[in-house]
């Protein structure tokens, strides 16, 4: 699989429906790998007529892990436009969930001239109360889980419910398929020290309200009305300080992509991209 460098910095990347002429690049959440993108929904992309791109941001999955090392989310953004490059990309639509979204609007911040439009997904300004959570989804991110190598089982029950506290209540996971995932993740790459640099690295961005509110790129808001990590006010008071914005509010999502929300995080990152050709 390709690799981009940004400095000394490597970030693993995965391309989808090579040679379509407009490129989406899709980023993760906080310690989350590439495959919360999962294949078939990049495939739902490529079969409306887009390139799709996922990758995995730094200190995550199979890109570098930074031991003992500081950055920040301008420069998680920067590993986006290195991959762009990497991949022979010159503009794209950037969609991002959670930290991802906090990455997309950096992205669209620092780099205007790269980005097509934006979606940004179940994420926050960083202003004051856009990233407050309930007690028992604030648990998710602060309790450390089991170790798997002391005991497994009990790392994946821990993973399994942790998927289920913040999850859409009207789509939720067929258990199997959140049990398997929570363990071919942990095969794949466990670096839970990256969590928390990459946690450092939003609460030192601050609030990005001023410098969204300069944005001229077509924009498109999607947050879950039943979102308990990231409430419903992170993505309202995202698409008010974005001129131009389109807030999708979806009753019954949380803040996890479920198979049953794939066509509408498809039609919401699709409806960005149309509303870029409008304005072209």
């Amino acid at each position: 699989m390709p690799r981009a460098k940004n400095g000394a910095v490597e970030i693993e990347y995965q391309t989808f429906g090579d040679g379509k002429p407009e490129t989406v690049i899709l980023i993760n959440g906080l310690g989350s790998q590439m495959t919360r993108w999962p294949e078939a929904f990049c495939e739902k992309l490529v079969a409306k007529g887009y390139r799709a791109i996922r990758m995995d941001n730094r200190d995550v999955g199979l890109s570098s892990s930074l031991d003992g090392q500081s950055y920040s989310v301008q420069d998680m953004a920067n590993d986006v436009i290195a991959v762009l490059d990497a991949a022979g990309v010159k503009k794209a639509h950037v969609a991002g969930v959670s930290m991802g979204g906090m990455i997309t609007q950096t992205v669209a911040i620092e780099h205007p001239d790269r980005v097509l439009s934006i979606t940004s997904i179940m994420s926050a300004t960083g202003a004051s109360g856009t990233m407050d959570s309930t007690p028992e989804a604030a648990a998710v991110l602060n309790v450390p889980p089991p170790d798997p190598k002391a005991d497994f089982e009990a790392y994946v029950v821990q993973g399994i419910k942790n998927a289920r506290t913040i999850g859409s209540p009207a789509y939720p996971w067929d258990e199997a398929e959140i049990r398997q995932r929570v363990i071919d993740e942990y095969r794949r790459a466990y670096n839970p020290a990256g969590v928390g640099r990459q946690m450092a690295a939003i609460r030192a961005d601050g609030d990005r309200s001023a410098r969204l509110g300069k944005l001229t790129v077509p924009a498109v808001v999607l947050h879950g009305a039943d979102d308990p990590l990231l409430k419903p006010y992170g993505g309202e008071q995202t698409a008010a300080s974005i001129p131009g914005a389109e807030l999708r509010i979806v009753p019954g999502m949380g803040h996890d992509l479920p198979p049953g929300l794939y066509d509408i995080f498809v039609d919401a990152i699709i409806g960005a991209a149309q509303r870029a050709k409008t304005t072209a």
